[in-house]
């Protein structure tokens, strides 16, 4: 093992330099793969590696890599007609990051890939490795991708945020249907919107109800359907994207939601965590729907209908109880609004999101330009929030 603190200014521009620094020990240091110094990569010191030289060090150190990282290593070289790699791209694929070089190297060395072996032929795996495996054909639709994240999986952390989302959804129900004496339809008894998470229009100053109404359900039968669709997309899709990716999503979903709510039924209040589940599964099936000849999970066709038909169900189940007559006029029962206030961040913000696995978010423009729409959309709505429930003369339904 080298010396890990070995200058490597030499290599390309200061900034690259910076980086390649940082990268670097990560390289030589936590993944322990290649090991020889960093001039031996660029004998120059011109940033830059020979693809000769390149496939050399993958052919005398290749054993010690993951047969897939190596399959994409090779796919760089061989897909760079000038005969050289830049050194920070080759420290970026190293340390496995979200970056345009790995990006290229699929793009590039895509046409050398096609005659490798797909993972899903692959025999002798353990019980957690058919897991993976299974999820990667679930979530991904490129084969490269597929084996990278296959290679790269350490379940460390584990899928924690959606279930723990789902945990204290189910423990707020509990509460509730204790100190309500009631399971089904906890939404019809007069204490359910008294408490501090839902939404209502008359406590819409207390600007957490906006997200706490997620935790609160109308029922067993909503907490029922929302928790199996949050748990069956939700979890595979944290296992491959992470907990931060996934949870931007959902949290954009479940504020879309509220605030749609606010802006187009003012008078009703909203519980249930259908705005986040809803961005969830929108983006993944559009993912699914855009890239259809890619995805290889089994009876897609069937799931996709059998996820749009529980969506339908649980959309109508809301459609109903919003114009059902109230139990307690004139409050009205909870609005239907934050599923399309869901779906729509899932169409945008959530398909930019799943379709960019192997690159950084900061990267891509049309991730910008979807989360700039989605921040008007919040500005507006909070400046619709303060002003227009006044000048309009909304008639809003007493404090609960």
């Amino acid at each position: 093992m080298p010396d890990a603190s070995r200058d490597v200014s030499v290599y390309s521009s200061p900034a690259v330099a910076a980086n390649a620094e940082g990268d670097e020990i990560e390289v030589l240091e936590s993944i322990d793969v290649l090991p020889v110094a960093p001039e031996d990569f660029d004998s120059e010191s011109s940033g830059f590696i020979s693809t000769e030289r390149f496939r050399d060090l993958l052919a005398a150190h290749g054993s010690e890599l993951d047969p897939h990282k190596l399959e994409v290593l090779l796919a760089l070289a061989d897909g760079n007609a000038d005969g050289k790699i830049c050194y920070q791209d080759f420290v970026n694929l190293m340390s496995n990051k979200r970056s345009n070089s790995f990006r290229r190297a699929i793009l590039q060395g895509g046409r050398q890939l096609k005659g490798a072996g797909a993972l899903g032929e692959e025999v002798g795996l353990g019980l957690s490795q058919r897991l993976v495996r299974h999820i990667a054909y679930e979530t991904l639709p490129r084969e490269i991708d597929r084996k990278w994240y296959f290679d790269s999986y350490t379940c460390c952390p584990p899928p924690w945020l959606i279930l723990a989302i789902t945990i204290a959804e189910v423990a707020v129900f509990m509460y509730y249907g204790l100190q309500l004496d009631r399971w089904v339809l906890q939404v019809s008894s007069p204490h359910f919107l008294r408490g501090p998470l839902p939404y209502h229009p008359q406590l819409r100053i207390q600007a957490w109800r906006y997200l706490s109404y997620a935790f609160m359900h109308a029922g067993i039968e909503h907490l029922g359907l929302n928790m199996a669709m949050q748990l069956l997309v939700g979890v595979p899709l944290e296992m491959v994207h992470g907990a931060l990716r996934i949870g931007l999503v959902y949290v954009c979903g479940v504020l879309a939601g509220s605030l749609a709510v606010s802006v187009t039924d003012m008078t009703a209040p909203v519980v249930g965590s259908s705005g986040g589940v809803y961005a969830l599964v929108s983006a993944h099936l559009a993912n699914v729907v855009m890239n259809w000849s890619g995805m290889k999970c089994q009876f897609k066709l069937f799931r996709m209908a059998m996820a749009l038909v529980c969506m339908s169900v649980e959309f109508g189940r809301a459609v109903w109880l919003r114009f059902y007559p109230p139990a307690f006029p004139p409050c009205p029962n909870p609005s239907f609004v934050a599923h399309l206030g869901g779906v729509m961040v899932g169409l945008t913000l959530g398909v930019v999101v799943l379709q960019n696995y192997e690159q950084r978010l900061q990267e891509q423009s049309l991730f910008w330009i979807f989360f700039s729409v989605y921040f008007l959309f919040v500005l507006c709505a909070v400046f619709w929030n303060v002003f227009a429930y006044s000048l309009l003369d909304v008639r809003l339904p007493p404090t609960p």
